[in-house]
């Protein structure tokens, strides 16, 4: 599953490559910010586990990537090509891509 494909999806409703034209049930459509909470603080809570995760916050565990752009800054368009860079999972690397040159 790409959640970045996903979170696209809820905003646009449209698949990758554009269709339908006008996106499908367009009155549908959801804001990125909101997309963005609903794959983070709102499916943790779905799962019972906002106490933990969902959001950064002291306590909670260190889960988190670090993407090639921002993605609240440009098109939903962009999110097709934003790159994973870095996966933390409690506070340890998790994958790092080669391109990737950060601490």
């Amino acid at each position: 599953m790409d959640p970045l494909l996903g979170i696209y999806t809820a905003v646009t409703r449209q698949t990758r490559d554009g269709k339908p034209e006008g996106g499908w049930h367009p009155h549908n459509r959801i804001g990125l910010e909101t997309a963005l909470l609903h794959y983070t603080r709102d499916a943790a809570y779905a799962s019972f586990e906002e106490t933990r995760t969902g959001t950064i916050s002291a306590g909670k565990f260190a889960d988190f990537v670090v993407l090639s752009r921002d993605i609240l800054d440009g098109p939903a368009q962009q999110l097709l090509d934003t790159k994973v860079l870095l996966t933390v999972l409690r506070g340890r690397e998790t994958w790092r891509a080669p391109e990737f040159a950060g601490p």
